[in-house]
């Protein structure tokens, strides 16, 4: 019997994708449910099952870009394909073959190949012949000899000398041939190229900057990282307060969680965060729902669970749907300071960079502290200056002096005062 393997939806809206691999041969033996391919669609990359086990057919080719509903193979449930090995077959081959006991012969000449592994000069030779000594005995003694830090220093500094003898040799490795390599576009990356093009085109976009000093949460971090690691089983990171802040930001200036549509202002009472994470595939960003309820464990611990879908390619298509305000850490790759684009229809996004230690002015002296330099991207169509750099001022505040996000962004000596 032929069962025809087919393209399912991806997603509404979606009309095509690009097949992207063939994740077993063509004419393997497959099993029911097994993953067979992987496709592209313009928002994420999922996988195809096989819908019986026997013989594969394939009737597309990787990188094809096929409709929705098309064939792409078949699986004839008679035939008997190739048996592919399973990477746990493998291993379990090979170690059934380490533990066969290894014939004396070849024990010997592993002992011979382990003593040309040592090379003595002839001066150290003549010396433990003048003592009366072998080479065997002396590599016998190396062989029980234990490794300690010395020996570690000593094997560092020579690996050390070694690199930069050849580094001055190093740009030369590069031996130009002249020839050129041409690869399609995957249609995740098509899709963000045409999004990120729009935006410049048909948006007011404008960015306005700021600097933070994070002295204030790397010492929180720094005091409660390990308790809090081990009673969530997370690291508390820096995403988790901006995350935080951002949201109650976005409360104090709700024009920044709006989108345009049409002549109309859409606002949300809600805070659907994105949160930028660059995989093989391309960027793509997982929405936090409803992050102004989460607190700092359930936003570490939904970042790093979405992060690793996106990095293996099994993120859904609801997980990335929607989003009001998008964060991007630039930061994470050495990014002094940027341009983030926003995405589309968002009104605004947040770009964060890396942390140096700068010199600063503090109560008229100068000390040195570690400096983030922060970015807010607009749509001037909704947003004005004033409102975007309220919300940057806003964060800041609330990013030096954290204890103002359990007052809703309000300062705690005026809250206090109740003034």
């Amino acid at each position: 019997m032929i069962i025809e393997i087919k393209v399912p939806s991806p997603g509404e809206s979606i009309v095509e994708v690009q097949l992207a691999s063939w994740l077993v041969s063509d004419g393997d033996h497959v099993e029911k449910d097994e993953d067979i391919a992987e496709i592209d669609s313009d928002k994420a990359t999922l996988t195809i099952s096989s819908e019986a086990s026997g013989k594969i057919t394939f009737i597309a080719a990787e990188g094809d870009t096929v409709e929705v509903g098309a064939v792409i193979a078949s699986v004839d449930t008679k035939a008997k394909g190739k048996k592919k090995e399973r990477p746990e077959e493998a291993i379990e081959k090979k170690k059934i073959e380490e533990s066969k006991e290894t014939p004396v012969q070849e024990k010997k000449e592993k002992v011979k190949a382990e003593e040309k592994i040592l090379h003595l000069s002839p001066l150290a030779k003549k010396l433990m012949q003048d003592s009366g000594s072998s080479e065997e005995e002396f590599i016998e003694f190396f062989r029980k000899y234990r490794i300690g830090k010395k020996d570690v220093d000593h094997f560092l500094a020579e690996r050390s000398k070694q690199a930069s003898a050849l580094s001055p040799d190093l740009p030369r490795a590069w031996k130009g041939t002249r020839e050129e390599k041409r690869k399609k576009l995957s249609t995740l990356r098509m899709k963000l190229a045409e999004r990120l093009v729009s935006v410049k085109n048909e948006t007011a976009m404008l960015t306005t900057f700021n600097e933070v000093n994070m002295t204030p949460i790397m010492e929180i971090r720094k005091q409660y990282k390990d308790t809090f690691k081990e009673k969530y089983g997370v690291s508390l990171g820096f995403m988790s307060f901006f995350t935080k802040a951002v949201t109650i930001g976005l409360q104090h200036f709700p024009k920044l969680n709006a989108q345009l549509d049409g002549n109309e202002v859409v606002t949300f009472d809600y805070a659907d965060i994105g949160i930028a994470v660059s995989t093989p595939k391309g960027l793509m960003v997982p929405i936090l729902r409803n992050a102004e309820q989460m607190s700092f464990a359930d936003i570490e611990l939904k970042i790093k669970e979405l992060a690793i879908k996106a990095r293996d390619g099994k993120i859904t298509l609801d997980e990335m749907k929607g989003g009001n305000f998008t964060i991007t850490n630039g930061g994470v790759f050495g990014s002094m300071l940027s341009t983030p684009i926003i995405n589309p229809p968002q009104s605004a996004i947040l770009g964060m960079h890396n942390i140096v230690e700068r010199p600063i002015a503090v109560e008229g002296k100068v000390e040195i502290h570690p400096i983030m330099y922060v970015a807010v991207s607009y749509d001037h169509r909704i947003v004005d200056g004033s409102e975007s750099v309220g919300f940057l001022v806003k964060i800041k505040e609330m990013l030096e002096n954290p204890s103002m996000m359990l007052l809703g962004g309000g300062d705690p000596l005026k809250t206090l005062l109740q003034i």
